[in-house]
């Protein structure tokens, strides 16, 4: 259910700090070496941070949950269809006419319902790995600056780098200190009780 990062973040990040003087920030004695280009893998981001984690676990209980009463409501509605087929042999076309289509009608409303649960999990999946994104956008431009870079890429879009420029595990770690999960907020919620417009309670 959750989509690839590429569709969140984009296929290149790139965070242009010219004019900040990223260029000319101090190295500490034994810091990474200095280079104008950084390299990230997104995915990793999302999917070994802690908070990245909490997101796709959320995204695919709910999606369990959902699974699980379309199941719940494909048993019953069959139910009171076989029902149905049965008093069929008892009723007269005209009387059974309108019992079938309020069934028909009501089928249908369940089904519009039911797939509008959907659109709203992935769209709330979209809307968490946003936020997700946004929320830690301000640690990789720290990165950037600590490191003296004024660009940020996606691994994906490199045929080759130098060892020593992917920040990845660097940007996991202060993630996990800072963030944590995310915050007590549900993430991820098909009730209408929460969700992910609010940021994570010990965002920077």
């Amino acid at each position: 259910m959750v989509r690839d990062a590429r569709s969140i973040f984009g296929l290149i990040l790139s965070l242009v700090l010219s004019c900040t003087g990223a260029g000319a920030v101090a190295q500490d004695v034994g810091a990474a070496p200095a280079s104008a280009v950084l390299v990230l893998n997104q995915e990793r981001l999302l999917s070994q941070s802690l908070y990245g984690q909490r997101i796709q676990r959320e995204v695919e209980a709910a999606g369990a949950a959902l699974a699980a009463e379309n199941r719940q409501i494909e048993a019953q509605l069959t139910e009171e269809e076989l029902a149905l087929t049965e008093r069929r042999t008892q009723m007269t076309p005209e009387d059974f006419r309108p019992i079938a289509e309020e069934f028909d009608s009501r089928v249908n409303g369940i089904r519009a319902a039911q797939e509008a649960k959907g659109r709203a999990l992935q769209q709330q999946a979209d809307a968490a790995q946003q936020a997700f994104f946004e929320t830690v956008f301000p640690i990789l431009v720290e990165i950037l600056r600590n490191r003296g870079a004024s660009v940020l890429m996606d691994n994906r879009a490199l045929l080759l780098s130098a060892e020593g420029i992917d920040i990845t595990d660097e940007a996991i770690a202060l993630i996990d200190e800072r963030l944590g999960d995310g915050g007590d907020a549900p993430l991820i919620d098909l009730d209408g009780t929460g969700g992910a417009d609010a940021p994570p309670a010990n965002a920077p």
